[in-house]
């Protein structure tokens, strides 16, 4: 092969893999999609044929053999870089961080950019498909598999008819959950008292049932029970 069609061979290559990620991410409604990934792909392939075919774009008046090139630094300055957008694709949202997997589906697909840059087609395709295998069939596998599920569980009762720890405790077992962690609060000027704590379940169903509980008893005041993210 000459030159021009490998390079255009490693471009091709990095782009289809960004791309096939990206999609996968796409489908489940990720912030970075389809043309995010194909992008750092692409582009991590790109800087690395820049590096790996300095030869080409030295001006004539540089001796090829002058020239001593290093393309583990341009692979570093990569991965440093790319470490900013994967943190622009997390975010915090009450209790709950979205975006880990997808910042790590970014940080891959740089990954993989470079390998296709280089040339190291074997490991890159490899890598590839595993990625693809880890963010579908591994979300099938997850979603049946069983898990221990979190939430953030505050409960607030007129000072008046506030029932005691015991008693929370019971309800709160009742409904399927373990008390990770229980803290007290004395709110608008003692006329409420709170409790606020982590509960855990094995059973996701059981937010429901508990909240369904709550809603109808007489003594609480408001709730709230938000799911943590897994």
């Amino acid at each position: 092969m000459t030159d021009h069609l490998l390079i255009v061979t490693y471009l091709g290559a990095a782009w289809l893999a960004g791309s096939l990620i990206g999609l996968e991410r796409s489908y489940h409604g990720r912030p970075a999609g389809f043309r995010t990934h194909a992008l750092v792909c692409l582009a991590s392939a790109l800087l690395m044929v820049v590096a790996t075919h300095q030869g080409q774009w030295f001006t004539a008046t540089v001796p090829r053999a002058a020239i001593n090139t290093d393309p583990t630094r341009m692979a570093q300055g990569i991965m440093t870089g790319i470490g900013f957008l994967g943190a622009g694709v997390i975010f915090k949202e009450g209790l709950t961080v979205r975006g880990l997997t997808t910042a790590a589906s970014i940080w891959v697909t740089a990954s993989l950019g470079i390998l296709y840059g280089i040339g190291f087609l074997f490991p890159a395709i490899l890598v590839t498909v595993i990625t693809l295998v880890t963010l579908s069939l591994f979300r099938w596998a997850e979603a049946r598999m069983p898990s221990q599920h979190f939430a953030d569980h505050v409960l607030a009762f007129s000072i008046d008819a506030a029932l005691n720890e015991a008693q929370v405790r019971t309800l709160i077992k009742e409904q399927g959950f373990r008390i990770k962690s229980l803290s007290y609060r004395l709110v608008q000027r003692g006329t409420v008292f709170e409790y606020h704590m982590t509960l855990q379940t094995l059973d996701r169903q059981n937010l429901g049932r508990l909240a369904e509980r709550l809603r109808h008893e007489d003594s609480v005041l408001e709730f709230r029970l938000a799911p943590l993210a897994e």
